[in-house]
């Protein structure tokens, strides 16, 4: 196969980081290129130099495309070349209907009049490639997020794509929404259209992937062939050592019982008939690792927020107790003087202020912390801040550093920082890997670890079943509001989990027919 991009001796510095010091990256034509890094190794940061993000001028090094020199000025260079980019964040916009997203800035128009009969039927052709068959007229927001990220691809085949880029593209979905992606990534090759995919799913990579380029603290590890791809090689590749347990080992030395949720009951807060959370009771004991299973939407998230200051939800009710005592959690101060905290599964939304430096969000939900008498101890809470980065292994310059310049691994670790500074007696933690590469995952387990050793309670929420057989003491199962099993650490299995929910269906199947 001939070369199709090649990147030469790329180097790219920001004020006080060398993110990328002389990589080079060889993409074939026709193939499906994936990219593999821990968070911050510069896979990112190297796609927008390819992209025109960080324009020619702005880095070291050469780029070659189908034999010629690269100069891009912008992404408006970038694309009419064919090189198209799709970021973990969706660039569409909600309340715009699919054929002014698929078309925005690039209008089908004659003398400039949007010519809107040739655009729906352009339309109707892209999403018939994606696999889509909503109408040309339907609002993006109507989407949901799978469906969303086809969109985007749909958008790119507009601009007549042939190297289509894709970071982290199946990180927010639902198992069979990443497989339909990805049957369209290797649609896509048989068409003659190369792709370059960052992910940290190693599955995924193995199922498509020709080749693999391996990044490590900004520069290139290696770079292997399919038959050379196993997830050992490039866990060692990307992390600098073997990783011969995904967990780290620990003893469980479980006490009392230290929260109990009972007779939780929630309902939609915009649908009047709607009951999201029905009769829930669980426990957590100290020093235990609590998980909750199930499909995504079945309620887990909803349950968690619920409980942490009445975040989502209305007509809620039930009973909280930690440490035997009843306790109220109706605001989320209450809930943090009660002892809980939350770690959201969107930290980029709800977790974090991203223009912020690291040291005012990690005091930001305990100000009192790094107070005098009502007045902010700035020596105190930079104190603070430095005492997390050490401690969570925080990778930055320093605590001034904004915190939308992080990684996602980093980024974690400092709404870890923010919700550890509150001193809770239980920790709930949705999602708390997502996104993010497998030697961050492990130090985000050890965190967990630690936490337990102290004697407090963890509760981890996650989709990936892996995480939670790997990790927890007790796994609660949800399906549509409802806990529905519970399995100890010897019981749990995948098959298990999902005999739990398939029976569960089957019963209120059996129910409403009778």
């Amino acid at each position: 196969m001939a070369a199709l991009l090649e990147m030469r001796g790329i180097g790219k510095t920001f004020p006080g980081v060398r993110a990328l010091d002389r990589v080079d990256l060889t993409v074939e034509k026709g193939e499906i290129h994936a990219i593999c890094g821990e968070n911050g190794a510069g896979k990112s940061t190297l796609m927008k130099v390819l992209s025109g993000i960080y324009p020619h001028g702005s880095y070291e090094g050469e780029i070659h495309f189908d034999g010629q020199v690269l100069q891009n000025r912008g992404i408006a260079d970038s694309e009419t070349k064919g090189i198209i980019i799709i970021h973990q964040e969706l660039a569409l916009v909600p309340l715009l209907s699919i054929a002014e997203n698929l078309f925005l800035g690039n209008e089908v128009a004659s003398g400039g009049v949007i010519d809107w009969r040739e655009a729906f039927r352009r339309t109707g052709e892209l999403l018939k490639k994606v696999g889509l068959d909503e109408a040309p007229s339907t609002k993006v927001e109507k989407l949901g997020v799978g469906k969303q990220q086809l969109l985007e691809i749909a958008k790119a085949l507009a601009k007549d794509v042939r190297l289509l880029i894709l970071d982290e593209p199946t990180a927010a979905l639902q198992e069979n929404d990443s497989q339909h992606l990805l049957d369209l990534l290797l649609e896509l090759k048989s068409q003659g259209i190369t792709s370059i995919l960052i992910s940290h799913k190693l599955n995924e990579i193995g199922r498509v992937a020709d080749r693999i380029t391996i990044i490590r603290d900004g520069s290139t590890v290696s770079t292997l062939n399919r038959d050379e791809i196993t997830e050992d090689r490039i866990i060692r590749d990307m992390v600098g050592r073997d990783m011969a347990h995904r967990y780290p080992e620990r003893e469980p030395k479980l006490g009392e019982v230290l929260m109990e949720v009972k007779g939780w009951n929630a309902w939609h807060p915009d649908q009047q008939d709607r009951q999201m959370i029905r009769d829930v009771s669980f426990t957590v004991r100290k020093g235990e690792i609590v998980g909750i299973a199930g499909l995504m939407g079945t309620g887990r998230t909803e349950l968690a927020m619920s409980i942490f200051g009445r975040s989502y939800g209305r007509n809620i009710s039930g009973e909280v107790k930690i440490g035997g005592k009843a306790v109220d959690t109706s605001t989320v101060s209450k809930a943090i003087d009660a002892g809980l905290s939350y770690v959201t599964e969107d930290r980029k939304v709800l977790g974090l202020v991203l223009e912020e430096p690291i040291v005012r969000n990690v005091t930001l939900a305990n100000l009192v912390g790094v107070s005098a008498r009502g007045v902010l101890d700035k020596r105190r809470e930079t104190q603070v801040a430095e005492g997390y980065r050490k401690s969570l292994g925080i990778r930055t310059p320093g605590v001034q550093q904004k915190v939308v310049n992080l990684s996602g691994g980093n980024q974690q670790k400092v709404v870890l920082s923010k919700w550890l500074f509150t001193d809770p007696q239980v920790l709930i933690l949705d999602e708390p890997t997502r996104g993010i590469d497998v030697g961050a995952k492990f130090e985000i387990y050890t965190i967990m670890n630690e936490l337990a050793a102290q004697g407090r309670g963890v509760v981890v929420i996650s989709s990936e079943m892996p995480e939670l057989l790997g990790m927890c003491d007790r796994i609660y199962v949800m399906n549509e509001g409802r806990i529905v099993d519970e399995l100890s650490r010897a019981e749990a299995s995948q098959e298990r989990i999902m005999a739990a929910i398939i029976r569960d269906n089957m019963k209120k199947s059996e129910g409403k027919v009778a």
